[in-house]
Formats: structure tokens, C-alpha cells, sequence
């Protein structure tokens, strides 16, 4: 391992640094598709409507999930016991979120396909379906992560995971889910606003203004409520760079532990100042219809407000509630050093092709959307 130019505790880090980007590039892109797909049926009210709405997201929605793709595939690769862990032990929530995020392509194929106003209203409120339950339930994830999720390992690092699906449902765990569902829904309407025209950009200004202020409130009472709550906090000495051993640690339930890493980094402020600045910014250009700069400010709102949920706990993953010293860490639930030196020289390749590509893909479908502009195009959904 001494021919690796970095060491094993800061690839560890740059590996949780790269994991943070691609969840939040997903929120970020793919939260504009789940925002319009959670306004569908309320923004527009017919079917001609319905189309500027469905085209205005239908040309890229597959590109922005391949931040989820890569997200996903990251934990695999580089965090191995975490995949192990939230993969099996929050299966039935992540089937819930495939079949609804499945919904969409179905949706978007099949919608057209048939003149019948009952069958395009049909597909239309599976869409809503597609963009609303993943906003929610992704946030019920985060905030069952705060909490700690019932799992341990035995002697032999097997894992069990002792909880349901329905102890996901935990109230502090349904406020996480509103406040990503509201985020995800005013970011959204941003974009509605921005590139429609009429009726439909005004009933999303409308829309976002009220989510906009519903994300700062429950963003807010959440940043109470942790502070209030107990935070699994790390006693014992930390190696990083060694092998990974997810029962070699000691950890305590601490009251306000999750504000810890506030007072040892300060700068790490910066996130949840970003996501309360972010939302205000995109509120305040919705109610003075700047429309781009309303888009902006969602964007730095929703990157801040996950920014805080990853800063928040760091260094774990996810915390263990029924065996707190098997909750997992940054130091405790990566690859091997000569692994994630593998994946960065293929990171360091191909994430900037994707970030070009997609740059392009925009750039080309850029434009405002509009009834008169479907018409012209015998290619629209």
C-alpha cells in the first residue's frame, strides 16, 4: 500500500466528500423532476397544461437519476457494511420508492398512448405518485438515520436487523420526510415558474411560495427537536487508517450530540445557514417573480439542508439504536485503501463527462415551454 500516493484516512474522506455530492447532485436534479411530478395534477388543471408540464421534465428526467444510480453504486463500492446494512434492513421502504420512481417512465410512455381523459388522469396521478412518495419517504430515511436504525452484528460480523417498516414511521422520522417533501416540491415549482408561461407558472409561484415557507418553518423545528434529542456520539479513540472493524469503537447516547461537531468545526455552520438562506432566497424571488433567482435559491437551499443531515452525524453512516457501539462510521464501513485509490482514478475520469454531458443536454433543451411550442414539435409527450 505505500505506492499509493494518499493515505488510507484521506481517501476515506474523499470518498465521503464524493458520496455527499452525488446525494445531493440527486436531490438537486432529480428533485426538480419529483417537484413537478408532486405539482402535476394541482399546477395544471388540463390536459393541454399537463403536456407543457410532462415536456418540461420528460427530455432530462432520465439523465438526473443517474446521480441516484451513482449514488448508489458509490455505497456498493466504497462502503460495503453500509450497503449491507440499509439495503436489507430498509428493503420494503426501498421497494416502496422503486415502484413509484418505476411509475414515471410508465407514466410518461403510456399517458399519450390513449385519448381517454380517464386514462391520461389515471397516468397523471401516478406521476404525482412518482414524484411525492420518494420526496417523503428519502426524508423519513434521513430522519430514521438520526435516530438510529435497529440493527447489530454478532461475534462474527453477521448483521441482523430487528425492525419494520412501520417503526420507520416515527414522528421525528415524518418530519424529516415533510421537510424534504416541501424542499423538493418548492425546487420544483421554481422550475415551473421559470421555464412556463400563464396560468401554470403563476398557480407554481403560488404554490412555492407556501412551500418555500413551509421548509424554513419544519426545517427549523427539526434543528430544534435535534438539538432536544439524544445524538450517538464516538468516546472512544479513532484510527483512521485502520482496517474496518465496525465493533471496535465505544459509542454513548449523548442529548444535543448531534450539534457536537458544530463546536469542533464551526465551519460546518455554514450548511445549515446555506439551507435556511437557500429557502429564503427562493421564497422571496418567487414572491418577486425573479425567476431564476428563486431556482438558484432552491438549489443552495436543498444542498444546504442535506449538507447539515451529513455534517450532523459525521463520522457515522448510520448509528445503531439497539447495539450503539455497532452503529456505523466513516472508519469503520469503507473498502480496503487500494480499492477506493481504484475508484477515485475512475471518479476523477468519468464524473467530469457526465457533468459536461449533462451541462450539454440542458443547454440544448433550454427555452421556455409552452402550449404553442408543442404544437411544433411532433415529438412531445
Amino acid at each position: 500500500m505505500s505506492t499509493i500516493p494518499l493515505d488510507y484516512e484521506t481517501l476515506r474522506l474523499i470518498w465521503w466528500l464524493l458520496l455527499g455530492v452525488l446525494l445531493i447532485g440527486f436531490a438537486i436534479m432529480g428533485g426538480r423532476d419529483l417537484g413537478v411530478g408532486a405539482l402535476l395534477p394541482f399546477v395544471a388543471r388540463t390536459d393541454e397544461e399537463r403536456r407543457v408540464l410532462l415536456n418540461l421534465i420528460g427530455p432530462t428526467w432520465e439523465g438526473n437519476q443517474v446521480w441516484l444510480v451513482l449514488g448508489g453504486g458509490a455505497i456498493f463500492a466504497a462502503f460495503p457494511p453500509l450497503y449491507a446494512v440499509s439495503f436489507s434492513g430498509f428493503y420494503l421502504a426501498m421497494i416502496v420508492i422503486l415502484l413509484a420512481l418505476i411509475l414515471r417512465p410508465v407514466g410518461f410512455k403510456f399517458r399519450g398512448k390513449v385519448s381517454d381523459p380517464r386514462w391520461r388522469t389515471t397516468w397523471d396521478w401516478a406521476l404525482f405518485v412518482g414524484g411525492f412518495v420518494p420526496s417523503l419517504i428519502m426524508g423519513v430515511a434521513v430522519g430514521n438515520v438520526l435516530l438510529g436504525a435497529p440493527f447489530h452484528f454478532d461475534d462474527s460480523l453477521r448483521v441482523f436487523y430487528t425492525g419494520n417498516f412501520v417503526q420507520l414511521l416515527m414522528p421525528f422520522a415524518l418530519l424529516a420526510g415533510l421537510v424534504s417533501l416541501a424542499m423538493i416540491v418548492t425546487h420544483g415549482a421554481t422550475l415551473i415558474t421559470g421555464r412556463t408561461t400563464g396560468l401554470i407558472a403563476e398557480r407554481a409561484r403560488q404554490l412555492g411560495i407556501l412551500s418555500g415557507i413551509a421548509t424554513i418553518a419544519l426545517f427549523a423545528i427539526g434543528g430544534i427537536w435535534v438539538a432536544l434529542m439524544n445524538g450517538y456520539v464516538v468516546t472512544s479513540t479513532i484510527d483512521p487508517n485502520s482496517p474496518i472493524n465496525p465493533l471496535g469503537k465505544t459509542v454513548e447516547l449523548v442529548q444535543g450530540g448531534w450539534l457536537r461537531n458544530y463546536g469542533l468545526y464551526p465551519w460546518m455552520l455554514a450548511a445549515p445557514v446555506l439551507g435556511f438562506a437557500g429557502m429564503a432566497l427562493a421564497t422571496l424571488g418567487l414572491m418577486g417573480r425573479y425567476r431564476w433567482l428563486a431556482y438558484l435559491g432552491s438549489s443552495a437551499g436543498i444542498f444546504g439542508i442535506v449538507a447539515t443531515a451529513g455534517v450532523s452525524i459525521f463520522p457515522f453512516f448510520l448509528p445503531s439504536s439497539t447495539m450503539p457501539n455497532a452503529g456505523l462510521t466513516l472508519w469503520d464501513a469503507s473498502s480496503s485503501h487500494l480499492t477506493l485509490f481504484i475508484m477515485l482514478l475512475a471518479t476523477v475520469v468519468f464524473l467530469p463527462l457526465i457533468v459536461l454531458y449533462t451541462a450539454w443536454v440542458f443547454r440544448v433543451m433550454r427555452g421556455t415551454v409552452t402550449t404553442e411550442s408543442l404544437s411544433k414539435n411532433p415529438n412531445a409527450y
